[in-house]
């Protein structure tokens, strides 16, 4: 889109309104077909895309305009952008409007990209399925019966349905990789410090720093890179920013890298259709020239555990006071997830100790494992997009909960890795599924070169049938 309105192919103003003629065909209100949308700003989408058009007629030269110029994207409403409701989902939040954008969408606008509106989630990002008391059900473009995923499966409905070219996410225990990859389009999980969280709710700040990142999502990994590009860089406000520079990884470099890949965990199975796009993807990087091994990282289960005290326990308790005196307000979803954490007692302060000390050693054991192997191939997730309300399966004959489902995704928000998912495979009927790609923290462009390879030999996004 960028370079055929950088050509006067096409202008800024037809986009914006293919996008929001999309909008108005599968996004009206909580009886719509998709419901990915919570805030549509019609108004001052065409009215950025009349500036954009006479700008590229005023320009003389294509290179002066940014990069996204005329570009239409979505943006997750736990992102702050100034003048729209940014309410994350809850009615503890209904009717909050911040005054200033987050960082990183100031960098967009900048960039020349026109922000059409902000999507759902489950209620302050609690969930793996996109519903809410407030706007209701966000359902899969692929099969209304189904989750787009959570917590950004509003953006990756949007995004997969083609009512945006591409936005914003956020990952505290695979929200943008979950639902890329239950909706067939690519997301990237960043090194935390890569892309700044600031203007993002919940912060990420504290203990909570290295576990949640916001990133890019889009249909292709070329579209992941370009977001990825103007996103990133060093914001004083991120307790986790640091100023890595971008890097290109050529041909040359990506060839020598040691890809290993698995399966499964051994303690969560996954489906057979989600072991076979893994071969898949495996196989497509070592016909391309890749030194490719089976091989699976160890203490999985452990990484698990040490998540689930800082996402689950930790962030109820943080949550606590927001909560307080209010909760006949929270939606059923959020009650249950609240529930499921109560099942366990709140962190003392030496298991919090414990928890910051043993994710650091694992961390530290994983990366020298990856100086043999930089790139780790394996499920983003145990299952397909599953039907709304699910909350366990049976795989393999074996009964797979809900949360150790999503554990393949987890695992690398602990331990601080940037990764990608693309689509790769089907299901047996006819879902897409992805494939993770996992990186060492600061390698993303190397993660996104990998699948960039895995995407071109695969076939990568299809268009669903919504």
């Amino acid at each position: 889109m960028a370079v055929q309105v950088r050509a006067r192919v096409i202008s800024p103003v037809e986009l914006v309104d293919a996008h929001l003629g999309r909008i108005a065909e599968l996004n009206c209100g909580r009886e719509s077909k998709l419901n990915a949308y919570v805030h549509v700003d019609v108004d001052a989408a065409r009215a950025q895309a009349k500036i954009a058009e006479a700008a590229v007629g005023s320009s003389s030269h294509a290179d002066s305009l940014g990069v996204l110029h005329g570009v239409p994207i979505s943006v997750k409403s736990s992102v702050d952008v100034a003048g729209w409701p940014c309410e994350c989902g809850s009615r503890l939040r209904k009717g909050y409007v911040p005054s200033e954008d987050a960082t990183l969408v100031g960098r967009l606008q900048a960039a020349g990209a026109i922000l059409l509106g902000n999507t759902n989630v489950p209620e302050f990002l609690m969930a793996y399925e996109t519903d809410n008391s407030l706007y209701g059900r966000t359902n899969s473009p692929w099969d209304v019966e189904r989750t787009p995923g959570g917590s950004s499966g509003g953006e990756a409905a949007a995004i997969a349905a083609g009512c945006s070219a591409g936005g914003v996410g956020s990952d505290g225990g695979g929200s943008i990789r979950i639902p890329a990859h239950f909706s067939g389009i690519c997301g990237l999980k960043p090194t935390p410090g890569r892309v700044p969280s600031t203007g993002h709710y919940p912060a990420s700040a504290g203990p909570f720093a290295q576990l949640g990142v916001v990133g890019p999502m889009a249909r292709t990994v070329v579209d992941l890179a370009r977001l990825f590009a103007v996103m990133t860089g060093w914001d004083i406000a991120d307790p986790a920013s640091a100023p890595v520079p971008l890097r290109v990884w050529d041909d040359s470099q990506i060839l020598k890298l040691r890809v290993a890949y698995f399966e499964d965990d051994g303690v969560t199975p996954v489906t057979a259709d989600t072991a076979a796009a893994v071969r898949a993807a495996a196989e497509a990087l070592r016909a391309q020239g890749l030194l490719v091994e089976a091989w699976r990282p160890q203490n999985l289960d452990r990484v698990w555990q040490l998540w689930w005290n800082l996402f689950g326990r930790a962030v109820q308790t943080a949550f606590a006071a927001t909560v307080e005196g209010r909760e006949a307000e929270l939606s059923p979803m959020y009650r249950a997830w609240r529930e499921r954490v109560a099942l366990e007692p709140a962190l003392d302060g030496r298991e919090w100790l414990n928890t910051l000390l043993g994710r650091d050693a694992l961390r530290e054991k994983l990366l020298r494992e990856m100086e043999t192997f930089p790139i780790l191939l394996c499920p983003a997730c145990a299952v397909p997009a599953f039907r709304h309300g699910e909350r366990e399966w049976m795989v393999q004959g074996r009964k797979v909960e809900y949360l150790k489902a999503m554990s393949y995704s987890q695992w690398f928000n602990l331990l601080g890795n940037p990764a990608a998912v693309v689509p790769v495979g089907r299901s047996a009927e006819a879902l897409p599924i992805g494939v993770q790609i996992v990186g060492r923290p600061w390698e993303d462009e190397a993660v996104l070169a990998v699948a960039a390879k895995i995407e071109a030999a695969t076939g990568g996004f299809r268009r669903p049938p919504l």
